[in-house]
Protein backbone atom coordinates (compact mmCIF):
# COMPACT_ATOMS: atom_id res chain seq x y z
CA UNK A 1 0.00 0.00 0.00
CA UNK A 2 2.61 2.20 0.56
CA UNK A 3 4.57 2.08 -2.43
CA UNK A 4 1.27 2.17 -4.35
CA UNK A 5 1.30 5.31 -2.87
CA UNK A 6 4.39 6.54 -3.25
CA UNK A 7 4.20 5.68 -7.28
CA UNK A 8 0.59 7.77 -7.41
CA UNK A 9 2.78 10.45 -5.65
CA UNK A 10 5.64 10.00 -8.22
CA UNK A 11 3.15 9.74 -11.08
CA UNK A 12 1.61 13.52 -9.70
CA UNK A 13 5.02 15.30 -8.79
CA UNK A 14 6.37 14.51 -12.78
CA UNK A 15 3.50 15.72 -13.74
CA UNK A 16 3.94 19.07 -11.74
CA UNK A 17 0.34 19.32 -11.42
CA UNK A 18 -1.04 20.47 -7.95
CA UNK A 19 -4.32 19.41 -8.65
CA UNK A 20 -4.29 16.09 -9.77
CA UNK A 21 -5.87 14.46 -13.52
CA UNK A 22 -8.39 15.02 -15.11
CA UNK A 23 -10.06 12.21 -17.42
CA UNK A 24 -12.61 13.28 -19.89
CA UNK A 25 -14.46 9.99 -21.91
CA UNK A 26 -16.31 11.79 -25.23
CA UNK A 27 -18.46 9.09 -26.88
CA UNK A 28 -18.74 10.44 -30.53
CA UNK A 29 -20.04 8.79 -33.27
CA UNK A 30 -16.85 7.19 -34.84
CA UNK A 31 -14.85 6.73 -32.13
CA UNK A 32 -15.01 6.55 -27.89
CA UNK A 33 -11.84 8.04 -26.88
CA UNK A 34 -10.49 8.51 -23.33
CA UNK A 35 -8.32 10.87 -22.72
CA UNK A 36 -6.69 12.00 -19.43
CA UNK A 37 -5.02 15.14 -18.63
CA UNK A 38 -2.27 16.45 -16.19
CA UNK A 39 0.01 19.89 -15.80
CA UNK A 40 -1.63 22.84 -15.66
CA UNK A 41 -5.67 22.94 -17.25
CA UNK A 42 -5.05 25.75 -18.94
CA UNK A 43 -2.78 24.21 -20.81
CA UNK A 44 -3.07 20.56 -19.97
CA UNK A 45 -0.73 17.74 -20.97
CA UNK A 46 -2.22 14.86 -22.40
CA UNK A 47 -1.06 11.74 -20.42
CA UNK A 48 -3.18 8.99 -21.71
CA UNK A 49 -5.21 9.34 -24.96
CA UNK A 50 -6.67 5.83 -26.25
CA UNK A 51 -9.69 5.17 -28.17
CA UNK A 52 -11.69 2.50 -29.68
CA UNK A 53 -13.30 3.53 -33.57
CA UNK A 54 -16.75 1.77 -32.67
CA UNK A 55 -18.41 3.47 -35.32
CA UNK A 56 -21.99 4.02 -32.96
CA UNK A 57 -23.26 6.51 -35.60
CA UNK A 58 -22.75 4.12 -39.08
CA UNK A 59 -26.51 2.72 -39.10
CA UNK A 60 -28.11 6.19 -37.25
CA UNK A 61 -29.31 7.20 -41.21
CA UNK A 62 -30.65 4.22 -42.26
CA UNK A 63 -32.46 2.51 -39.25
CA UNK A 64 -32.51 5.70 -36.84
CA UNK A 65 -30.71 3.23 -34.04
CA UNK A 66 -26.92 2.17 -32.35
CA UNK A 67 -26.29 -0.74 -34.10
CA UNK A 68 -25.96 -3.57 -31.70
CA UNK A 69 -22.32 -4.52 -32.80
CA UNK A 70 -21.42 -0.89 -32.26
CA UNK A 71 -22.80 -0.84 -29.32
CA UNK A 72 -20.89 -4.32 -27.69
CA UNK A 73 -17.50 -3.07 -29.35
CA UNK A 74 -17.86 0.31 -27.97
CA UNK A 75 -19.01 -0.73 -24.06
CA UNK A 76 -16.03 -3.43 -24.56
CA UNK A 77 -13.74 -0.62 -24.97
CA UNK A 78 -15.38 1.65 -22.51
CA UNK A 79 -15.10 -1.18 -19.60
CA UNK A 80 -11.50 -1.31 -19.81
CA UNK A 81 -11.71 2.72 -20.04
CA UNK A 82 -13.27 2.56 -16.66
CA UNK A 83 -11.01 -0.06 -14.80
CA UNK A 84 -7.61 1.97 -16.47
CA UNK A 85 -9.26 4.88 -14.42
CA UNK A 86 -9.76 2.85 -11.26
CA UNK A 87 -6.48 1.51 -11.01
CA UNK A 88 -4.88 4.85 -11.65
CA UNK A 89 -6.60 6.46 -9.03
CA UNK A 90 -8.24 8.97 -11.12
CA UNK A 91 -11.69 10.38 -9.90
CA UNK A 92 -12.15 13.45 -11.64
CA UNK A 93 -14.02 11.72 -14.87
CA UNK A 94 -16.44 13.67 -17.25
CA UNK A 95 -18.27 11.72 -19.44
CA UNK A 96 -20.30 12.94 -22.67
CA UNK A 97 -21.77 11.77 -25.81
CA UNK A 98 -22.30 13.02 -28.79
CA UNK A 99 -24.16 13.31 -31.97
CA UNK A 100 -24.82 9.36 -32.26
CA UNK A 101 -26.23 9.02 -29.05
CA UNK A 102 -28.80 11.61 -29.07
CA UNK A 103 -29.74 10.66 -32.64
CA UNK A 104 -30.33 6.99 -32.14
CA UNK A 105 -34.03 5.85 -30.86
CA UNK A 106 -31.77 3.52 -28.42
CA UNK A 107 -29.79 5.71 -26.93
CA UNK A 108 -31.54 6.07 -23.92
CA UNK A 109 -31.26 2.29 -23.52
CA UNK A 110 -27.27 2.87 -24.48
CA UNK A 111 -27.15 5.06 -22.11
CA UNK A 112 -28.29 3.22 -19.35
CA UNK A 113 -26.07 0.44 -20.25
CA UNK A 114 -23.40 2.48 -19.42
CA UNK A 115 -24.07 3.82 -16.15
CA UNK A 116 -24.34 0.53 -15.48
CA UNK A 117 -20.60 0.14 -15.68
CA UNK A 118 -20.31 3.19 -13.53
CA UNK A 119 -20.38 5.90 -15.97
CA UNK A 120 -22.59 9.12 -16.14
CA UNK A 121 -23.00 10.12 -19.26
CA UNK A 122 -24.38 13.40 -20.51
CA UNK A 123 -25.75 13.37 -24.10
CA UNK A 124 -24.88 17.08 -25.04
CA UNK A 125 -27.11 18.76 -27.42
CA UNK A 126 -25.75 19.36 -30.85
CA UNK A 127 -25.58 23.78 -29.61
CA UNK A 128 -23.59 22.87 -26.29
CA UNK A 129 -21.34 20.72 -28.33
CA UNK A 130 -20.81 23.66 -30.94
CA UNK A 131 -20.12 25.87 -27.90
CA UNK A 132 -17.87 23.51 -26.29
CA UNK A 133 -15.49 22.98 -29.55
CA UNK A 134 -15.57 26.92 -29.71
CA UNK A 135 -14.29 27.43 -26.02
CA UNK A 136 -11.87 24.54 -26.45
CA UNK A 137 -10.51 26.99 -29.97
CA UNK A 138 -10.70 30.15 -27.94
CA UNK A 139 -8.61 28.47 -24.93
CA UNK A 140 -6.21 27.47 -27.76
CA UNK A 141 -7.14 31.14 -29.59
CA UNK A 142 -7.65 33.59 -27.09
CA UNK A 143 -7.80 36.42 -30.22
CA UNK A 144 -9.64 33.57 -32.44
CA UNK A 145 -11.89 35.62 -34.96
CA UNK A 146 -14.13 34.09 -37.16
CA UNK A 147 -16.14 30.61 -37.19
CA UNK A 148 -15.24 27.46 -35.75
CA UNK A 149 -16.11 24.00 -37.58
CA UNK A 150 -16.38 20.90 -35.60
CA UNK A 151 -16.41 17.80 -37.81
CA UNK A 152 -17.73 14.42 -36.46
CA UNK A 153 -18.81 11.30 -37.32
CA UNK A 154 -22.52 12.59 -36.84
CA UNK A 155 -22.68 15.99 -37.28
CA UNK A 156 -21.06 19.07 -38.06
CA UNK A 157 -20.94 22.04 -35.60
CA UNK A 158 -21.16 25.73 -37.06
CA UNK A 159 -20.33 29.07 -34.31
CA UNK A 160 -18.56 32.41 -34.52
CA UNK A 161 -16.05 33.32 -32.23
CA UNK A 162 -14.69 37.18 -31.43
CA UNK A 163 -13.71 38.73 -28.50
CA UNK A 164 -13.44 35.52 -26.16
CA UNK A 165 -17.11 35.16 -26.71
CA UNK A 166 -19.40 32.67 -28.88
CA UNK A 167 -22.58 33.22 -31.14
CA UNK A 168 -24.94 31.54 -33.37
CA UNK A 169 -24.34 27.95 -32.45
CA UNK A 170 -25.70 25.35 -34.91
CA UNK A 171 -25.22 21.83 -35.88
CA UNK A 172 -25.96 20.13 -39.21
CA UNK A 173 -26.40 16.81 -40.30
CA UNK A 174 -22.89 16.73 -42.20
CA UNK A 175 -20.53 14.80 -39.69
CA UNK A 176 -18.49 12.16 -41.52
CA UNK A 177 -20.74 9.18 -41.19
CA UNK A 178 -23.41 10.99 -43.46
CA UNK A 179 -21.22 12.73 -46.26
CA UNK A 180 -21.60 9.51 -48.67
CA UNK A 181 -25.32 10.14 -48.33
CA UNK A 182 -24.61 13.16 -50.23
CA UNK A 183 -22.77 11.53 -53.14
CA UNK A 184 -24.16 11.81 -56.40
CA UNK A 185 -22.84 11.19 -60.14
CA UNK A 186 -19.59 13.12 -59.31
CA UNK A 187 -18.11 15.77 -56.68
CA UNK A 188 -20.22 18.55 -58.06
CA UNK A 189 -23.61 17.08 -57.29
CA UNK A 190 -21.80 16.04 -53.85
CA UNK A 191 -20.81 20.17 -53.35
CA UNK A 192 -24.61 21.44 -54.44
CA UNK A 193 -25.57 18.80 -51.81
CA UNK A 194 -23.70 19.91 -49.09
CA UNK A 195 -23.79 23.95 -50.28
CA UNK A 196 -27.82 23.35 -49.72
CA UNK A 197 -27.47 21.99 -46.11
CA UNK A 198 -25.17 24.92 -45.43
CA UNK A 199 -27.36 27.17 -46.80
CA UNK A 200 -30.85 25.94 -45.00
CA UNK A 201 -28.50 26.17 -41.91
CA UNK A 202 -28.80 29.80 -42.21
CA UNK A 203 -24.56 30.05 -43.29
CA UNK A 204 -23.48 32.54 -45.86
CA UNK A 205 -21.45 34.64 -45.58
CA UNK A 206 -20.05 34.79 -48.99
CA UNK A 207 -21.44 38.49 -49.88
CA UNK A 208 -18.96 39.74 -47.37
CA UNK A 209 -14.81 40.82 -47.17
CA UNK A 210 -13.37 38.21 -45.93
CA UNK A 211 -10.94 40.32 -43.62
CA UNK A 212 -14.58 40.85 -42.17
CA UNK A 213 -15.44 37.56 -41.91
CA UNK A 214 -12.14 35.92 -40.34
CA UNK A 215 -10.85 32.86 -39.95
CA UNK A 216 -12.21 29.17 -40.36
CA UNK A 217 -11.10 27.19 -37.36
CA UNK A 218 -11.12 23.75 -38.27
CA UNK A 219 -11.67 21.02 -35.61
CA UNK A 220 -12.08 17.46 -35.83
CA UNK A 221 -9.71 14.41 -36.24
CA UNK A 222 -10.85 14.33 -40.41
CA UNK A 223 -9.63 18.30 -40.52
CA UNK A 224 -6.60 17.16 -39.13
CA UNK A 225 -5.61 14.46 -41.35
CA UNK A 226 -6.17 16.91 -43.69
CA UNK A 227 -3.77 19.52 -42.26
CA UNK A 228 -1.23 16.29 -41.81
CA UNK A 229 -1.34 15.87 -46.27
CA UNK A 230 -0.59 19.46 -46.67
CA UNK A 231 2.16 20.09 -44.24
CA UNK A 232 3.77 17.28 -46.02
CA UNK A 233 2.98 18.61 -49.41
CA UNK A 234 4.22 21.67 -48.53
CA UNK A 235 7.42 20.19 -46.46
CA UNK A 236 6.49 22.25 -43.91
CA UNK A 237 9.13 21.61 -40.77
CA UNK A 238 7.00 21.13 -37.94
CA UNK A 239 5.22 18.07 -37.11
CA UNK A 240 1.91 19.26 -35.12
CA UNK A 241 -1.02 20.09 -36.79
CA UNK A 242 -2.31 22.33 -34.22
CA UNK A 243 -1.90 26.02 -35.60
CA UNK A 244 -1.14 24.92 -39.13
CA UNK A 245 -2.39 28.08 -41.01
CA UNK A 246 -3.58 28.15 -44.76
CA UNK A 247 -4.49 31.45 -46.30
CA UNK A 248 -8.10 31.04 -48.83
CA UNK A 249 -6.45 30.25 -51.96
CA UNK A 250 -4.64 27.55 -50.41
CA UNK A 251 -6.96 26.22 -48.65
CA UNK A 252 -9.22 26.12 -51.53
CA UNK A 253 -6.29 24.10 -53.77
CA UNK A 254 -6.04 21.56 -51.42
CA UNK A 255 -9.50 20.78 -51.36
CA UNK A 256 -9.45 20.71 -54.62
CA UNK A 257 -6.86 18.02 -54.76
CA UNK A 258 -8.01 16.17 -51.94
CA UNK A 259 -11.35 15.89 -53.43
CA UNK A 260 -10.03 14.67 -56.73
CA UNK A 261 -8.16 11.79 -54.31
CA UNK A 262 -8.44 8.10 -54.02
CA UNK A 263 -9.15 6.66 -50.43
CA UNK A 264 -7.10 3.89 -51.40
CA UNK A 265 -3.40 6.57 -52.36
CA UNK A 266 -4.51 8.53 -48.92
CA UNK A 267 -3.74 5.95 -46.89
CA UNK A 268 -0.12 5.07 -48.05
CA UNK A 269 0.50 8.23 -46.57
CA UNK A 270 2.43 8.78 -43.32
CA UNK A 271 0.16 9.70 -40.34
CA UNK A 272 -3.01 9.26 -42.21
CA UNK A 273 -5.27 6.00 -40.80
CA UNK A 274 -7.16 3.61 -43.36
CA UNK A 275 -10.65 5.45 -41.29
CA UNK A 276 -9.10 8.90 -42.06
CA UNK A 277 -7.90 8.17 -45.36
CA UNK A 278 -11.45 7.15 -46.65
CA UNK A 279 -12.88 10.35 -45.46
CA UNK A 280 -10.46 12.77 -46.78
CA UNK A 281 -11.88 13.00 -50.17
CA UNK A 282 -15.81 13.82 -48.87
CA UNK A 283 -15.01 16.31 -46.15
CA UNK A 284 -12.57 18.23 -48.91
CA UNK A 285 -15.55 18.71 -50.71
CA UNK A 286 -17.36 20.14 -47.39
CA UNK A 287 -14.58 21.96 -47.18
CA UNK A 288 -14.93 23.15 -50.31
CA UNK A 289 -18.70 24.28 -49.93
CA UNK A 290 -17.72 25.80 -46.70
CA UNK A 291 -14.92 28.44 -48.05
CA UNK A 292 -17.73 28.98 -51.07
CA UNK A 293 -20.05 29.77 -48.31
CA UNK A 294 -18.24 31.25 -45.30
CA UNK A 295 -15.81 33.00 -47.20
CA UNK A 296 -12.99 33.03 -44.79
CA UNK A 297 -10.20 34.80 -44.44
CA UNK A 298 -7.65 31.98 -43.21
CA UNK A 299 -8.21 28.40 -42.01
CA UNK A 300 -6.51 27.70 -39.03
CA UNK A 301 -6.55 23.60 -38.03
CA UNK A 302 -7.32 22.96 -33.97
CA UNK A 303 -6.36 20.40 -31.87
CA UNK A 304 -8.42 21.87 -29.48
CA UNK A 305 -12.13 21.07 -29.56
CA UNK A 306 -14.95 19.83 -27.51
CA UNK A 307 -12.82 17.66 -25.18
CA UNK A 308 -10.22 20.99 -23.95
CA UNK A 309 -13.79 22.90 -24.10
CA UNK A 310 -14.85 21.02 -21.19
CA UNK A 311 -11.53 21.80 -18.94
CA UNK A 312 -11.99 25.18 -20.53
CA UNK A 313 -15.31 26.23 -18.94
CA UNK A 314 -14.20 24.56 -15.44
CA UNK A 315 -11.48 26.67 -15.21
CA UNK A 316 -11.83 29.67 -13.05
CA UNK A 317 -11.87 33.75 -14.68
CA UNK A 318 -8.93 34.84 -13.72
CA UNK A 319 -6.96 31.15 -15.02
CA UNK A 320 -8.86 31.58 -18.01
CA UNK A 321 -7.39 35.22 -18.51
CA UNK A 322 -3.00 33.57 -18.30
CA UNK A 323 -1.33 33.20 -21.50
CA UNK A 324 -1.59 29.66 -22.23
CA UNK A 325 1.76 29.47 -23.89
CA UNK A 326 3.39 31.31 -20.54
CA UNK A 327 1.08 28.45 -18.33
CA UNK A 328 2.23 25.47 -20.36
CA UNK A 329 5.64 26.53 -20.40
CA UNK A 330 6.18 27.31 -16.60
CA UNK A 331 4.79 23.99 -15.11
CA UNK A 332 7.09 22.23 -18.06
CA UNK A 333 10.13 23.97 -16.88
CA UNK A 334 9.09 23.78 -13.04
CA UNK A 335 9.17 19.82 -13.48
CA UNK A 336 12.66 20.25 -14.55
CA UNK A 337 14.25 22.56 -12.04
CA UNK A 338 13.62 25.68 -13.22
CA UNK A 339 11.40 28.06 -11.39
CA UNK A 340 9.63 30.18 -12.89
CA UNK A 341 9.72 33.06 -10.44
CA UNK A 342 13.68 32.94 -11.16
CA UNK A 343 13.38 33.00 -14.37
CA UNK A 344 10.68 35.87 -14.57
CA UNK A 345 13.56 37.66 -12.37
CA UNK A 346 16.76 36.80 -14.96
CA UNK A 347 14.46 37.86 -17.49
CA UNK A 348 13.93 41.27 -16.38
CA UNK A 349 17.80 41.14 -15.51
CA UNK A 350 18.33 41.02 -19.21
CA UNK A 351 15.89 43.53 -20.51
CA UNK A 352 17.40 46.43 -21.37
CA UNK A 353 20.00 44.79 -23.20
CA UNK A 354 18.06 42.81 -25.28
CA UNK A 355 14.34 43.39 -25.46
CA UNK A 356 11.60 41.65 -27.71
CA UNK A 357 11.83 44.17 -30.68
CA UNK A 358 9.94 44.02 -33.86
CA UNK A 359 9.74 40.42 -34.18
CA UNK A 360 9.18 38.81 -30.78
CA UNK A 361 6.64 39.53 -27.41
CA UNK A 362 7.85 39.83 -23.61
CA UNK A 363 5.63 36.71 -23.09
CA UNK A 364 7.84 35.09 -25.88
CA UNK A 365 10.65 36.32 -24.86
CA UNK A 366 9.70 34.50 -21.30
CA UNK A 367 8.79 31.39 -22.23
CA UNK A 368 12.40 31.24 -23.87
CA UNK A 369 14.03 32.05 -20.65
CA UNK A 370 12.03 29.50 -19.13
CA UNK A 371 13.05 26.82 -21.53
CA UNK A 372 16.64 27.78 -21.91
CA UNK A 373 17.08 27.24 -18.06
CA UNK A 374 15.17 23.90 -17.84
CA UNK A 375 17.27 22.79 -20.72
CA UNK A 376 20.40 22.96 -18.27
CA UNK A 377 18.84 20.83 -16.47
CA UNK A 378 19.80 18.13 -19.10
CA UNK A 379 23.14 16.09 -19.97
CA UNK A 380 25.40 18.44 -22.19
CA UNK A 381 25.48 15.80 -25.21
CA UNK A 382 22.18 15.92 -25.33
CA UNK A 383 21.36 19.19 -24.45
CA UNK A 384 20.51 21.10 -27.20
CA UNK A 385 19.19 18.97 -29.49
CA UNK A 386 16.67 18.00 -26.94
CA UNK A 387 15.29 21.78 -25.80
CA UNK A 388 15.57 22.62 -29.46
CA UNK A 389 13.14 19.90 -30.13
CA UNK A 390 11.06 20.80 -27.09
CA UNK A 391 10.61 24.43 -28.70
CA UNK A 392 9.97 23.30 -32.60
CA UNK A 393 7.97 20.19 -32.19
CA UNK A 394 6.27 19.93 -27.97
CA UNK A 395 2.63 21.14 -28.24
CA UNK A 396 2.64 24.18 -26.89
CA UNK A 397 -0.29 26.56 -26.79
CA UNK A 398 -0.37 30.28 -28.10
CA UNK A 399 2.73 30.04 -30.65
CA UNK A 400 2.98 29.99 -34.09
CA UNK A 401 6.16 28.80 -36.65
CA UNK A 402 7.83 31.62 -36.54
CA UNK A 403 7.62 31.82 -32.52
CA UNK A 404 9.07 27.98 -31.92
CA UNK A 405 11.36 29.26 -34.60
CA UNK A 406 12.78 31.98 -32.13
CA UNK A 407 12.18 29.87 -29.23
CA UNK A 408 14.64 27.61 -30.51
CA UNK A 409 17.40 30.06 -31.52
CA UNK A 410 17.46 31.56 -27.99
CA UNK A 411 17.97 27.99 -26.45
CA UNK A 412 20.78 27.63 -28.75
CA UNK A 413 22.16 31.36 -28.00
CA UNK A 414 22.31 30.23 -24.38
CA UNK A 415 24.35 27.26 -24.98
CA UNK A 416 26.57 29.15 -27.56
CA UNK A 417 25.88 27.36 -30.24
CA UNK A 418 25.44 29.30 -33.46
CA UNK A 419 24.59 26.62 -35.97
CA UNK A 420 20.83 26.22 -36.32
CA UNK A 421 18.97 23.28 -37.80
CA UNK A 422 17.42 24.64 -41.16
CA UNK A 423 13.82 23.95 -39.69
CA UNK A 424 14.51 26.67 -37.53
CA UNK A 425 15.78 29.21 -40.39
CA UNK A 426 12.78 28.02 -42.66
CA UNK A 427 10.38 29.05 -40.10
CA UNK A 428 11.33 32.60 -39.63
CA UNK A 429 13.51 35.50 -41.07
CA UNK A 430 17.17 36.26 -40.01
CA UNK A 431 16.10 39.60 -38.41
CA UNK A 432 13.66 37.36 -36.34
CA UNK A 433 16.66 34.94 -35.40
CA UNK A 434 18.71 37.17 -34.62
CA UNK A 435 16.74 39.08 -31.92
CA UNK A 436 16.04 35.73 -30.44
CA UNK A 437 19.72 35.23 -30.60
CA UNK A 438 20.12 37.78 -28.22
CA UNK A 439 17.46 37.17 -25.96
CA UNK A 440 19.79 34.18 -25.83
CA UNK A 441 23.51 35.42 -25.14
CA UNK A 442 22.09 37.60 -22.54
CA UNK A 443 20.72 34.82 -21.10
CA UNK A 444 23.78 33.10 -20.96
CA UNK A 445 25.27 36.15 -19.23
CA UNK A 446 23.00 35.97 -16.45
CA UNK A 447 22.87 32.96 -16.44
CA UNK A 448 26.63 32.08 -15.44
CA UNK A 449 27.55 35.30 -13.78
CA UNK A 450 26.49 34.37 -10.71
CA UNK A 451 25.23 30.38 -11.42
CA UNK A 452 21.82 31.70 -11.24
CA UNK A 453 22.04 32.72 -7.36
CA UNK A 454 19.08 35.12 -6.78
CA UNK A 455 21.84 37.13 -4.88
CA UNK A 456 23.83 37.58 -7.86
CA UNK A 457 20.60 39.51 -9.80
CA UNK A 458 20.68 41.66 -6.72
CA UNK A 459 24.06 42.96 -7.03
CA UNK A 460 24.71 43.47 -10.62
CA UNK A 461 22.88 45.48 -13.26
CA UNK A 462 23.13 44.92 -16.87
CA UNK A 463 22.48 48.06 -19.29
CA UNK A 464 22.87 50.01 -22.39
CA UNK A 465 24.53 53.41 -22.20
CA UNK A 466 24.76 55.33 -25.34
CA UNK A 467 26.70 52.61 -27.55
CA UNK A 468 27.80 50.80 -24.47
CA UNK A 469 26.76 47.67 -22.94
CA UNK A 470 27.31 48.27 -19.21
CA UNK A 471 27.71 45.55 -16.55
CA UNK A 472 27.41 46.78 -13.12
CA UNK A 473 29.05 45.12 -10.03
CA UNK A 474 28.22 45.74 -6.58
CA UNK A 475 31.41 46.15 -4.39
CA UNK A 476 31.11 42.95 -2.46
CA UNK A 477 30.46 40.66 -5.59
CA UNK A 478 33.19 42.56 -7.91
CA UNK A 479 34.82 38.69 -7.77
CA UNK A 480 32.01 38.04 -9.73
CA UNK A 481 33.53 39.44 -13.35
CA UNK A 482 35.83 36.11 -14.12
CA UNK A 483 37.36 35.59 -17.58
CA UNK A 484 33.93 33.26 -18.41
CA UNK A 485 31.80 36.31 -17.94
CA UNK A 486 34.43 38.69 -19.87
CA UNK A 487 34.28 36.05 -22.51
CA UNK A 488 30.32 36.12 -22.13
CA UNK A 489 29.86 40.12 -22.54
CA UNK A 490 32.05 40.09 -25.24
CA UNK A 491 29.84 37.92 -26.79
CA UNK A 492 27.30 39.74 -26.63
CA UNK A 493 28.28 43.12 -26.92
CA UNK A 494 29.81 42.33 -30.23
CA UNK A 495 25.85 40.89 -31.04
CA UNK A 496 24.23 43.92 -30.23
CA UNK A 497 27.18 45.85 -31.83
CA UNK A 498 28.05 47.99 -28.96
CA UNK A 499 31.20 48.27 -26.99
CA UNK A 500 31.23 47.18 -23.09
CA UNK A 501 32.74 47.99 -19.89
CA UNK A 502 31.96 46.93 -16.06
CA UNK A 503 31.45 49.34 -13.41
CA UNK A 504 31.84 48.29 -9.76
CA UNK A 505 29.65 50.52 -7.51
CA UNK A 506 29.26 50.42 -3.37
CA UNK A 507 25.51 48.82 -3.69
CA UNK A 508 23.12 48.30 -6.85
CA UNK A 509 20.23 50.85 -6.77
CA UNK A 510 16.95 49.70 -9.26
Amino acid sequence: MIWGRRRRESREGSLGNPNGERAIIDIGSNTVRLVVYGGTMRAPTVVLNEKVTAKLGREIAATGRLADEAMAMALRGLKRFVLLLADLGIKDIETVATAAVRDAANGPEFAEQLRAIGLSPRVISGEEEALLSAHGVIGAFPDARGIVADLGGGSLELVRVADGRTDSASTLPLGTLRLPDHRGKNRGDMRKSLDKVIRKGGWDLSGRAPAENGALYLVGGTWRAMAVYAMAAQAYPLSDPHGFTLDAAAAQALAVTLAGSESDVLKSRERISSMRAEKLPDAAVLLQALLARLAPEKVVFSSWGLREGLLYDRLPDHTKAQDPLLAGVAVFASGRGTAPTLATRMAAWTLDAAPARAHGSERLRLAATMLALAAMQIEPNIRLPQAINWALHKRWIGVDGKGRAMLAAAIAANGNQQALPPEVRALASEDAIEEAVRWGLALRLARRLGAQSPRSLEASRLRVEGGTLVLELAKSHEALFGAPTEKDMKLLAGRLGLGWRVDVVPEIVL
